[in-house]
């Protein structure tokens, strides 16, 4: 696999991945991954039970990773730019958060059965977002 592809002009990760409904089942399988195996991570999340990540942010991730990756413009209209490190400023996020978002991801992308070239190209989105959203040096 190259770790150089980029998608096709008038293609999209979203579209490659099937649209919003993978992306949304994508979502779901991450913050339960997060639920499971990373509660220090989903504690800091808004949550509707304990232990449980929000309905809200389920879904904002949702709308969010749907723009992100190339699909319709809903979490633009709704929320505005992303300004992740302003969002994510309030948190710490140390090494040991980034690599436990980026295990949640990995499990989720394995969990909806992403490989290929699209699933390298991904990887490496995920984790280089996931570093630059830390802002605690360790």
């Amino acid at each position: 696999m190259n770790e150089t592809w980029q998608p096709s002009p008038g293609e999209t990760p979203y579209d490659i991945l099937g649209g919003a409904e993978t992306i949304r089942a994508l979502v779901e399988r991450f913050y339960d991954a997060m639920e499971q195996d990373e509660p220090a991570l989903a504690a800091l999340h808004k949550q509707d039970a304990p232990g449980k990540v929000s309905r809200e942010s389920r879904d904002n991730f949702a709308s969010f990773l749907c723009f992100w990756l190339g699909g319709p413009k809903d979490y633009l209209e709704k929320r505005g730019h992303p300004m992740l490190r302003a969002r994510h400023a309030p948190f710490l996020v140390d090494v040991a958060m980034r690599d436990a978002w980026v295990r949640s991801m990995t499990r989720a992308l394995d969990g909806i059965g992403v490989y290929g070239e699209v699933r390298t190209f991904l990887d490496g989105r995920f984790a280089h977002v996931a570093d630059f959203l830390r802002n605690v040096d360790e």
